[in-house]
């Protein structure tokens, strides 16, 4: 039987930063943006379904967003303003980040290729679940800047105001659901939330 490096390449989630540029009162990995993306995405489908008339699958949508960022181990994260630069450097870490998802896919047994694929490459996705995944995502990163702010560090003050904009983007019925009754408690304290 042969070995398979495929979760020895997820274990390293954990080792790689988001917001590297950017000083933060607390640190965050792939590995825990990841989960937190996870559990907004099962609720955003979850508010869909029953507000919304939605009929997602919210269990599978959660299984993608666990896995969303995984091509990182292989490419790092790559800050959100250089990679957004301009429309060519977007195009050309679009094509980098797909052959990395290739590569974490071919390191799983054959036979397992299908099962994971629709969860690891991108295009494989259900295009419904994906947007619940990138909104969920943008959410995520949202309430990072709440948190970052509201600890006293107002240099995650413009990347607030720029994810604002892509909020707004991505607007959903369900998002702003979630914002309204979940997002105010991320500016609060533990005392105040208890």
């Amino acid at each position: 039987m042969k070995q398979s490096h495929f979760f020895a390449y997820l274990a390293r989630m954990k080792l790689i930063q988001r917001w590297p540029l950017m000083r933060s009162v607390s640190t965050e990995n792939i590995s825990e943006h990841s989960l937190q993306v996870a559990f907004v995405a099962h609720a955003l489908a979850l508010i869909k379904n029953k507000k919304f008339g939605g009929q997602l699958n919210p269990e599978r949508i959660a299984i993608q967003a666990m896995y969303h960022d995984s091509s990182e181990v292989l490419t790092g994260d790559l800050p959100t303003p250089v990679k957004y630069y301009n429309p060519e450097i977007s195009r050309e870490y679009k094509k980098i980040e797909a052959a990395a998802e290739h590569q974490l896919l071919q390191m799983l047994p054959q036979e397992f290729h299908d099962d994971f694929a629709p969860f690891i490459l991108s295009n494989a996705a259900n295009p419904e679940d994906t947007a619940i995944v990138k909104q969920a995502d943008c959410i995520c990163a949202y309430l990072k800047c709440l948190e970052e702010i509201s600890a006293g560090n107002h240099e995650f003050s413009r990347a607030k105001k720029r994810l604002e904009v892509t909020l707004e983007e991505r607007k959903s019925p369900e998002m702003d659901y979630f914002l309204s009754v979940f997002a105010p408690s991320f500016e609060l304290t533990l005392d105040e939330i208890s």
